[in-house]
């Protein structure tokens, strides 16, 4: 990938984490907070990952597109399993409302794409996103989450989507 492009597409990513200057910060969210953000960053790899098999001809771009919607999907029902143990409600908040936001962009953007060019944008956002809300899970939100089955949670998740992260640079390598 190309230097200029992969800052682009990183700092794309990050944006659509961390969202622009708010007084916020992600490390002030409590744990409903945190599964709230968690779960719509899911819902939203699961939105990318359903227009990729829209769109996609790439049986590699498919057969990720397809893992991220079976994982994803994995992760999301171990949490609202956990949550209704618990009997809690995850919290809406300002980083969830930015994700949902720039995520809208960013499908409206993907969408007009086909071919290679819808391929390589998608496996280079899945790279993005996924350095960014792993460093975000890894170096925020699990030393801030006060419950000890949310962080065994949230740890578990960890692997699943540092593996992701993984698969998501083998595409990229795959498609340049």
């Amino acid at each position: 990938m190309k230097i200029h492009t992969f800052v682009a597409t990183a700092g794309i990513a990050v944006f659509a984490v961390f969202g622009s200057a708010h007084a916020e910060s992600p490390a002030d969210l409590n744990d409903l907070e945190i599964a709230h953000v968690a779960y719509t960053a899911d819902n939203i790899d699961i939105r990318y990952a359903h227009l990729a098999l829209a769109l996609s001809e790439s049986s590699e771009v498919r057969e990720f597109a397809a893992t991220m919607i079976r994982d994803h999907n994995a992760v999301n029902g171990q949490a609202l399993a956990l949550l209704e143990k618990l009997g809690a409600q995850p919290q809406d908040n300002f980083l969830s409302q930015q994700l949902i936001a720039n995520s809208i962009e960013l499908v409206n953007e993907m969408s007009a794409l086909r071919g290679a060019d819808f391929d390589k944008r998608y496996a280079e956002n899945e790279l993005a996103y996924h350095q960014a809300v792993n460093d975000l899970v890894e170096n925020t939100f699990i030393p801030n989450i006060d419950n000890g089955e949310v962080k065994d949670l949230f740890g578990a998740g960890l692997e699943i989507f540092m593996a992701h992260e993984n698969h998501a640079q083998a595409v990229v390598n795959s498609l340049n």
